[in-house]
């Protein structure tokens, strides 16, 4: 059979848009003039002896009006990619361009409890089944720790959560800390399970999520992690608030302004404090402030896309939010909006997508919905694939041998690729009469149960005695001063 065709050319997968180039150039100039005009506020002496090196105007003592040029000059020395691996030293993310990983949120305050259907409390024990529970789960990349534990002293609470990730999953690690302190004391814990610090820093398993005030005020604890993770050549997000009708307009695009002048700020002061230094930026923006019930919603659509579109067009990676949900339970709504949040994010191609499992607008988790996600990702991962159109894949001679009355299901050519076709864990296809034979359970039955026979029968590869006598070493140390 002749060839089709000796120069085809494929899409290898399905992207998406939402503002166009012309749009992303009109908001990068809106926060640039945002920078000169206006400026930032920045609460850490350090960052402004920085600035004021390199030629930035000081006023009122710590308000920095950074030139567009400076900027520019930022971007002549960041990386565009950022590699992240996981504990066996195996690399495990490449965060930049249209590469799309998944993973948890952290901090909320209580969990659907799968054993009882209730809501509670969080506790240390929970994060150490989530993390177990995502080290299961294929679809599930990375890990941040979930919940705010309760049952543990509140100044050493993120230590805690650092040795549950650590010690539980083999996965690449998101940490978040209250205080600068933390920070530090995660990376000392890190860098022993690595086999020290240029071990950590060769092959990075952990990066920090730093929570920026707003764009236009960025707090001392904020500046210090920037300035320590960049100096060590670490990984960290970096993510300046903007919640439209409160901190910042009410338009998406004025929200979006704020937002990235804190982003392009903290950008310009990794560059001055170490050029080179990697830095993911923010990948959300255009929030509110619900007017109607004093929510910050976290799936609501307009917010959606277009802040992924500006960090395909700034060229830098991005952190990312979706797989999220308002529902304050396991129900309809849960799926949809957790399937709507991730479908967006991985077609339009955000990087590092977090807050995979969320409900309740960020104060609930539930392990069941996480399963359900990873569910909706591997039919999302199908979905983005290529089609590939060669001989192999039209079988024209096979159509031609099996004929008008034939059937292919005993052909090897099915036998060959039947595979390669995508194929639900979760979601039931079976008919009436299977499904009620197998309990007529729903998506949720379902999910929970294959949580619970994860915890019964999952065991994440181990660290060895003398890493986690270290890792908590570090704990008890800070927990008793």
């Amino acid at each position: 059979m002749p060839q089709i065709s000796s120069n085809d050319v494929f899409y290898k997968s399905a992207f998406g848009g939402k503002m166009s180039e012309q749009q992303c150039r009109k908001l990068y100039w809106g926060a640039l003039e945002i920078l000169e005009r206006i400026g930032v506020r920045l609460y850490e002496q350090e960052a402004l002896d920085l600035l004021k090196k390199a030629g930035v105007s000081i006023e009122d003592g710590n308000l920095a009006k950074i030139p567009a040029g400076l900027v520019e000059k930022a971007f002549t020395t960041v990386p565009r990619r950022v590699n992240m691996y996981d504990r066996d030293g195996n690399k495990a993310m490449t965060l930049g361009g249209h590469n799309t990983y998944f993973g948890t949120g952290s901090d909320c305050l209580d969990i659907l409890d799968h054993r009882t259907n209730k809501r509670r409390k969080a506790v240390v024990q929970d994060i150490v089944e989530g993390m177990r529970v995502c080290d299961a789960l294929e679809n599930i990349d990375f890990v941040m720790c979930m919940f705010l534990p309760s049952d543990v002293k509140q100044e050493v609470l993120d230590l805690y959560e650092m040795e549950a990730m650590l010690t539980n999953t083999t996965k690449p690690v998101v940490y978040v800390n209250p205080e600068f302190e933390g920070c530090r004391k995660c990376v000392e814990m890190a860098e022993r399970v690595a086999g020290g610090p240029q071990a950590l820093r060769n092959k990075p398993t952990a990066a920090c999520y730093i929570n920026v005030t707003t764009g236009l005020r960025h707090n001392q604890e904020a500046l210090q992690k920037l300035l320590y993770l960049s100096k060590e050549g670490l990984p960290y997000t970096y993510v300046p608030s903007a919640i439209g009708g409160t901190t910042s307009p009410i338009t998406i695009a004025g929200t979006a302004a704020v937002a990235y002048a804190g982003v392009l700020t903290g950008l310009v002061i990794s560059q001055l404090q170490r050029e080179g230094a990697p830095f993911i930026m923010s990948g959300w923006t255009g929030n509110q402030l619900d007017m109607r019930t004093t929510i910050q919603p976290y799936a609501d659509p307009e917010k959606r896309g277009q802040s992924i579109d500006f960090g395909h067009f700034l060229n830098l990676p991005m952190f990312n939010l979706a797989g999220v949900s308002e529902s304050n339970a396991l129900d309809q709504q849960a799926s949809a909006e957790a399937a709507l949040t991730l479908f967006t994010d991985a077609m339009i191609g955000g990087n590092l997508v977090h807050d995979v499992g969320y409900l309740d607008s960020g104060l609930l988790g539930s392990l069941p919905q996480l399963a359900i996600c990873d569910e909706i990702i591997s039919w999302i991962k199908a979905f983005m694939q290529g089609v590939e159109i060669s001989e192999e894949t039209l079988c024209l001679d096979l159509i031609e041998q099996v004929g008008h009355d034939g059937e292919y299901l005993s052909t090897q050519h099915t036998f060959d690729h039947f595979r390669e076709r995508w194929y639900p864990g979760l979601f039931d296809r079976s008919n009436q009469a299977s499904w009620e034979a197998s309990g007529s359970k729903t998506l949720g039955q379902r999910a929970t149960e294959k949580v619970e026979s994860i915890l019964q029968h999952h065991t994440p590869k181990q660290l060895s005695e003398e890493q986690v006598r270290a890792v908590r070493d570090i704990l008890q140390r800070e927990e008793n001063k």
